[in-house]
């Protein structure tokens, strides 16, 4: 397991992970349609070019359209030269679709200078790790948002694992034990992993210190929590106050450092942050 300072030299640029927030640039393709989970706070039913939110992009673009998208950003004379970063966020989760691994494979053979991302859900993520290493990926985002099954279960609502549908504290069960192993093997791996929780008022607050605890003993750099964007079948939850939001991130600074810049990207999203 690398120590933190390695780390940190590691993702020095990586805008996501804290590096060159303002001066370096990612671009997000949207290669990744389906999903294996059925998150309450979700919805990918429309796009607006004015909106931000994880979930949404204005086109699919197959591997060789994003190989095609990414020749385009990077001879761009405004936007080439800030780019260090190629990820995939979705729109649905980047594991659930074979389309990550060719779209990878094609960015490091014609862009190795690249910063190789993904952000997951971790579902699938200890069973694919050895095939994302092969893919030189750089660093990894994972989304835990419970330590406890009774509370994942109030947040998720099924999840479809190796051809069969879960859903309840089943579901939530496999759920948290895929992502937490997932975190643990990635970090031994030597990967750089963030890991991301949305924060529910009245739902997970109060486990997310826990998460915390958890994820920095098994070796990850930072944590990003984010706002809960009200939709779906959570629409009928309020949104943290920016002052309740930050009171969770000071208290958890204690425990792990705390992204404080994340502005919740579309899946296509591109440029500076």
């Amino acid at each position: 397991m690398a120590t933190i300072c390695e780390q940190m030299k590691k993702v020095h640029g990586h805008p996501c992970f804290g590096g060159g927030t303002h001066t370096t640039g990612r671009m997000h393709l949207a290669v990744a349609p389906a999903c294996n989970i059925k998150c309450g706070y979700c919805t990918r039913k429309h796009d607006c070019a004015n909106e931000s939110r994880p979930g949404v992009t204005s086109r699919l673009l197959t591997p060789q359209q994003a190989l095609a998208k990414v020749r385009e950003v990077m001879a761009s004379p405004v936007l080439g030269p800030t780019m260090k970063v190629a990820g995939i966020a979705g729109p649905g989760d980047p594991l659930a679709n074979q389309q990550t691994f060719e779209t990878f494979r094609l960015i490091g053979e014609a862009f190795p200078e690249l910063m190789k991302c993904m952000s997951t859900n971790g579902l699938l993520l200890p069973e694919s790790l050895d095939r994302l290493l092969q893919a030189g990926l750089h660093s990894l985002t994972v989304t835990i948002n419970a330590v406890e099954a009774a509370t994942a279960a109030k947040i998720y609502r099924h999840i479809c694992y190796h051809g069969r549908r879960y859903s309840g504290r089943e579901a939530a069960e496999i759920l948290l034990a895929r992502q937490y192993e997932g975190v643990q093997r990635a970090c031994a791996l030597g990967l750089v992993v963030k890991v991301n929780t949305v924060l529910i008022p009245g739902i997970n607050d109060r486990e997310i210190p826990q998460i915390a605890e958890r994820i920095k003993d098994m070796g990850a750099l930072v944590m990003n929590v984010m706002p809960l964007i009200p939709q779906a079948e959570l629409a009928g939850i309020a949104a943290p106050t920016p002052e309740y939001l930050d009171r969770v991130r000071n208290d958890n600074e204690r425990i792990i450092g705390q992204m404080r810049h994340c502005r919740q990207c579309r899946a296509d999203a591109i440029g500076l942050l």
